[in-house]
């Protein structure tokens, strides 16, 4: 029993950070999981900007609402889900993820959430679980399923070690470097043929 765990964002959809950098004009929006390995850090630092720039989730949301999913994506995962069971596994949050799911045809995903005040000002989040990557990897693991995982991220890095096979996609040449042992592929064309080895 197969079940492959994909990053969301930089694997499927645009970083929505850097989108939302670019849309705002404040390029320290920019880093992301790809530059700060401590997710909490980030986020706490994220926040601390948006409450000084007077920036909350509706500025964030319409920014969402332009973002469309990486050209092949649909496709690649429409193909996959016809192959084997897909959970995308991401540290975004629901107030994010919802209308990029619905252009990826409603995958399953486990993401996060957003504290919000009622003037839609982003006070803080709540994590699923900790590790949460990982954590759900090793929970499925425990029901019985192999896991297969894909992301680009420092903190993608859990859930791929501790799965059956796993890939990089689309990183960074600084984690290729220092996990030299992960296959890393660039095209939606290699990472289902990847995979799809590994169903067999």
């Amino acid at each position: 029993m197969n079940i492959v765990c994909l990053d969301l964002e930089g694997v499927l959809v645009p970083e929505i950070w850097i989108a939302f950098a670019e849309a705002s004009g404040i390029p320290e929006l920019k880093r992301t999981t790809r530059d700060e390995p401590d997710y909490d850090k980030l986020m706490n630092w994220r926040i601390g900007i948006l409450k000084e720039h007077g920036l909350g989730l509706k500025e964030i949301q319409d920014t969402i609402a332009t973002i469309d999913p990486l050209p092949g994506a649909r496709e690649f995962l429409d193909k996959l889900r016809a192959m084997t069971q897909v959970i995308i596994i991401s540290d975004t949050f629901s107030q994010f993820a919802t209308p990029l799911m619905e252009k990826l045809g409603w995958p399953t995903i486990f993401c996060n959430t957003l504290e919000v005040a009622e003037n839609g000002e982003i006070t803080g989040f709540r994590m699923r679980c900790e590790q949460s990557k990982l954590t759900t990897v090793k929970a499925l693991q425990s029901i019985g399923y192999e896991t297969i995982a894909s992301g680009d991220s420092f903190n993608d890095l859990g859930m791929i070690l501790a799965s059956k096979a796993g890939f990089l996609f689309r990183s960074t040449d600084a984690i290729k470097a220092e996990y030299p042992q992960l296959p890393a592929f660039e095209s939606y064309d290699e990472l289902l043929a990847a995979i799809e080895e590994q169903l067999n």
